[in-house]
């Protein structure tokens, strides 16, 4: 399973908005895997805790305690989770500082907590420290999670506000969803994420090559991401995608490549 930080959570401390005290009612699907995801992080607690030197043991709870924190059902909660992913790479980075997958995963939970926190001038602080370590997770393995760090710097710099407000920037979001893209082709976030950039930008024939390109990969991809780990990611890469050419034909009264 591949994950994909949900960044507007982290804007909520960039533009000082309070984020809601709960969760809005979740589908059925998402109780699921809000459920999948606590127990997920009760074993991986359960594994670290029996080896806290364990990088293995490490990088499961970072990626679980993001998980939890992510389907929380209140900031409350979602700051726990978020705090115990932070405790575990920080001890992690302590004994491993070149670690990529730290540097990932501390970010992540960063920026639950960001999310958790806001509106406050720490949460606001936080989105730089998000920033830093996804940075230093792309000079150590850039590859890492199909691109992660790539796709994730592009995901911030695209949404946030700009200079002087926070970080964002399209050029910097442009070069990473680029490099994202390039890199590891065969993950539908990565194209996806470049053609919403390209589609807010006002870039159609740019939009209608990726979208052609993801098209092509899209069997490949149903079959390579497949099982239970993956259910929540191909419901979400589904619906942006109709999303996406729904939005290019309202706009340009075509289909893209047309």
């Amino acid at each position: 399973m591949s994950l994909k930080p949900r960044i507007l959570g982290i804007l909520a401390a960039t533009l000082w908005l309070a984020a809601p005290a709960s969760a809005p009612a979740q589908p059925a699907d998402g109780r699921v895997f809000a459920g999948r995801a606590q127990k997920a992080f009760e074993l991986a607690q359960k594994n670290y805790l029996a080896d806290t030197n364990s990088a293995a043991a490490a990088r499961e709870l970072a990626r679980a305690s993001f998980e939890v924190a992510d389907r929380a059902a209140n900031d409350a909660a979602r700051a726990e989770f978020a705090r115990t992913g932070i405790a575990v790479c920080r001890q992690w980075l302590a004994r491993e500082s070149n670690s990529a997958p730290g540097h990932y995963y501390f970010a992540m939970n960063l920026g639950k907590l960001a999310q958790a926190e806001a509106p406050s001038l720490a949460a606001y602080r936080l989105v730089h420290e998000v920033e830093r370590e996804f940075t230093a997770a792309a000079e150590l393995d850039v590859r890492f999670d199909h691109a992660g760090p790539a796709r994730s710097l592009g995901e911030l710099y695209f949404q946030a506000p700009g200079w002087p407000f926070s970080v964002g920037s399209k050029h910097r979001a442009r070069e990473w969803f680029d490099r994202a893209a390039a890199l590891a082709p065969e993950y539908p976030g990565n194209q996806l994420d470049l053609a919403e950039a390209q589609l807010k930008w006002r870039e159609p024939e740019a939009f209608a090559a990726t979208m052609k390109n993801l098209a092509a990969r899209w069997p490949a991809a149903k079959t390579n991401f497949t099982g239970m780990a993956w259910e929540a990611d191909w419901l979400d890469w589904d619906a942006r995608r109709a999303a996406l050419s729904a939005e290019f034909q309202k706009v340009y009264k075509r289909a893209p490549g047309s």
